[in-house]
């Protein structure tokens, strides 16, 4: 069992014709399923043809109703993200994941908001992973981002992070000590972005096949907290927790967007501090997170 995806799920490339959703679609449909999984690319100008024998439509509407897609994966550079953020949400897909870096932060505002009221005069929520993020990943059966197939293993372990290179750390650390992945999910570091840690928790609370998780943050914003203060109640299995940023000084925007501590509760220390009060195992070095999560099962 996996969250979100499985190697069922029919996903649409948005933006398969550029050279970074060229690239990264292919070596999706190299990896376990994906092959019966990338089933449509986007891209107005060139309806009709094929690329990696993967047909391409000219509208997110026309190849859902014609695949029965479900998911689509976004490429599209930055000034036309948000616009292709939109198209899935109207297109009524499930969820959308926005791997594209650099989207104006007013149109991610736009988009959020067109987003809020659609849901709120009764219309379809289309969950958004991202922007900004490395997509996620069902080990030996789905892959739909940018993260490297080959670290990851099938197991009982979850994964969420904010930043997309500790994914692959905390990925890569758990599989070199036996432990396999449910499921690894990077929810990206922009400050206006969709699923957050909460939601993300939440999921891998309720499956029944995910057994603990490693939770990894940054600086800067209320989600881990929020995060934690939710699991402090609700959350039934062993987490680890790890803050990126624990000597960045505050005021000074890191290199994520949503990374800018004010200096009060979005510390790492601060952060650190509530997760350890809600019952994480917490580090403060990255590498002992699988060790942690090990001596914790």
């Amino acid at each position: 069992m996996s969250i979100l995806i499985d190697k069922n799920t029919k996903v649409i490339t948005q933006g398969i014709t550029g050279k970074t959703g060229q690239f990264h679609t292919e070596k999706c449909q190299e990896y376990a399923n994906g092959k019966n999984c990338f089933v449509a690319g986007v891209n107005p100008k060139k309806a009709g043809e094929k690329i990696f024998d993967i047909p391409i439509y000219a509208s997110v509407k026309e190849a859902k109703s014609e695949t029965g897609a479900t998911v689509s994966v976004i490429y599209v550079p930055p000034a036309g993200a948000a616009d292709a953020i939109w198209e899935a949400c109207e297109a009524d897909l499930d969820l959308a994941i926005c791997i594209t870096e650099g989207i104006p932060v007013r149109d991610m505002l736009m988009v959020r908001n067109k987003m809020k009221h659609k849901v709120a005069a009764g219309g379809k929520e289309t969950l958004l992973l991202g922007p900004n993020c490395p997509g996620l990943i069902t080990p030996d059966e789905i892959k739909i981002g940018i993260m490297p197939g080959h670290i990851h293993r099938k197991g009982r372990i979850g994964v969420v992070s904010r930043s997309g290179t500790l994914t692959y750390e905390a990925v890569a650390q758990l599989t070199e000590i036996g432990l396999g992945q449910s499921s690894a999910v990077g929810i990206g570091g922009d400050p206006i972005n969709g699923l957050k840690h909460i939601d993300v928790m939440r999921a891998f609370n309720e499956d029944p096949d995910t057994d603990a998780v490693i939770m990894i943050g940054e600086i800067g914003g209320p989600d881990e907290a929020d995060a934690a203060l939710w699991c402090k109640t609700n959350m039934k299995k062993p987490i680890v927790g790890f803050i990126a940023g624990v000597t960045a000084p505050a005021g000074k925007r890191m290199g994520h967007a949503g990374a800018l501590i004010s200096g009060g509760a979005d510390t790492a220390e601060a952060k650190l501090a509530i997760m350890e009060d809600c019952g994480f195992k917490v580090t403060r070095n990255p590498s002992e997170m699988a060790k942690l999560l090990k001596a914790m099962l």
